[in-house]
């Protein structure tokens, strides 16, 4: 028994050791990160948020910070994409920005054939023109929502119905 223990004793107190010496892994996560303590290409992508970064919860400067290495990696159509769905939310209401969550939290319970029907539909729906999807929108309104779950029955699965959180606005 000695001779099987001998080889992993080391291991053995190190970890004892380890475990001891180190701060757990989530009291490292919490450790904040003052504005003054980023490099210049961390405050140029988070500039927006310099106001308000230190007093943030280290949390949620960690997941900003992670967002951030992203950003800069992604391509400038992409970009530019990120910015129009940063500007749609920060114009919501509080209300709305809860039923968005809301939505997407049942999106993402669904199947995943489901989802990805969901999002052809969608994709669908982006190529049409502006003004038949203005109508196709003015018609989802104007339905009761309990017709609204039949409304591929009354205009067939070419036509897609308009975005899931366009219900929202009326």
């Amino acid at each position: 028994m000695t001779r099987i223990l001998r080889p992993i004793l080391p291991l053995l107190l190190a970890a004892l050791l380890g475990s001891i010496a180190v701060t757990p892994l989530h009291a490292q996560a919490a450790s904040p990160h003052p504005w003054s303590s980023l490099d210049p290409a961390q405050r140029e992508v988070l500039a927006p948020l310099q106001q308000k970064w230190n007093s943030m919860s280290p949390r949620k400067q960690t997941r900003m910070l992670k967002r951030a290495e992203r950003w800069v990696t992604l391509p400038p159509q992409k970009r530019e994409e990120v910015r129009q769905h940063i500007a749609r939310w920060q114009l919501m209401t509080p209300g709305e920005r809860r039923q968005a969550r809301e939505n997407m939290r049942k999106f993402q319970q669904l199947p995943p054939q489901q989802r990805e029907q969901l999002h052809n539909t969608f994709e669908r729906f982006q190529q049409l023109p502006p003004a038949q999807r203005e109508k196709l929108i003015r018609e989802w309104h104007a339905l009761p929502p309990a017709q609204r779950l039949h409304w591929d029955e009354r205009h067939g699965h070419d036509r897609p119905p308009p975005p899931p959180g366009s219900q929202n606005h009326r």
